[in-house]
């Protein structure tokens, strides 16, 4: 058990990402068991994004340990480390299956009708991660899970808005088609790097919409305690200010990949201690 707490801290801490599981804000008596579910999450997006092979035989055999992590004895070091985990916090299995479930998504579908198909991949690739930290901080109530919901999807969307050219490269479009239809905006103008007004509406009206998202989320924040708190807001704030970025670029996602300086992010530390104000304006 500890070589597998072990293995699942080098794999959190070693990895660079905007919205980390793993925070340097957590409790120690609490960081084995958030590594643990961190090396969870991280293991199933690397076999749905990277692997190489047949990635929904990997994934069946990634939930097959995960069931050995409830009903037997599992092989892998991170597994046996999220066993103990899951026994002391009594976490359920659905988180964990439905992440599993995103990234065999992932593998079938490639594009996304709606807005409510997209939330619909969001239920099972986002807020899942959510849910398994509200159950390591001992919340396990519906409410608080629905405003996790609002934020993790919020997380989710910026990511897809941040990423829309590498996603392309990977042959997949998180943006709803029939929101590209409303801006009379088609997929061979994505597939040709079409940066014109038409595609800057577009994108200015997710990153409004993603807002919202995160504005809703915010509720939370008075309904949890201690670090988590702060955690939470550091969260909103990287992702608001990934939105910001976005806007400030003019909307461009496909030229340039937006990101934060290291003295934006050290601000963003800064300014966690401070109320946030969302800006949600109407959408074109």
């Amino acid at each position: 058990m500890a070589e597998g707490y072990a293995y699942c801290q080098r794999l959190a801490t070693s990895h660079y990402e905007n919205f980390s599981v793993a925070s340097w804000l957590l409790p120690r008596p609490l960081r084995p068991h958030m590594y643990a579910v961190y090396a969870y999450c991280r293991g199933v997006d690397d076999l749905g994004d990277e692997a190489e092979g047949d990635r929904l035989a990997l994934l069946d055999g990634w939930e097959a340990e995960l069931r050995r992590c409830y009903e037997g004895s599992p092989q892998q070091p991170a597994f046996v480390a999220l066993q103990e985990t899951i026994r002391r916090f009594d976490i359920p299995t659905e988180p964990f299956r439905r992440l599993i479930e995103a990234n065999r998504a992932d593998q079938r579908v490639s594009r996304y009708r709606s807005y409510n198909d997209l939330l619909g991949y969001c239920e099972n690739s986002a807020n899942p991660v959510g849910r398994l930290v509200l159950y390591i901080y001992g919340y396990r109530d519906e409410e608080r899970q629905r405003l996790s919901d609002a934020t993790c999807t919020a997380l989710q969307l910026t990511n897809f808005w941040q990423d829309v050219r590498r996603d392309l490269d990977k042959g997949r479009i998180y943006i709803p088609l029939e929101d590209m239809e409303r801006f009379d905006y088609g997929e061979a103008d994505l597939l040709a790097g079409r940066s014109d007004g038409r595609f800057r509406d577009l994108m200015a009206f997710q990153v409004q919409r993603t807002r919202e998202l995160f504005r809703d989320g915010l509720a939370l924040m008075p309904k949890v305690s201690g670090r988590l708190t702060l955690d939470l807001r550091l969260f909103s704030l990287g992702g608001l200010a990934v939105l910001d970025a976005i806007e400030g670029m003019g909307y461009d996602v496909l030229q340039r990949r937006p990101t934060l300086s290291r003295a934006r992010k050290a601000w963003l530390v800064v300014r966690g201690l401070l109320p946030i104000r969302v800006r949600v304006e109407k959408a074109p």
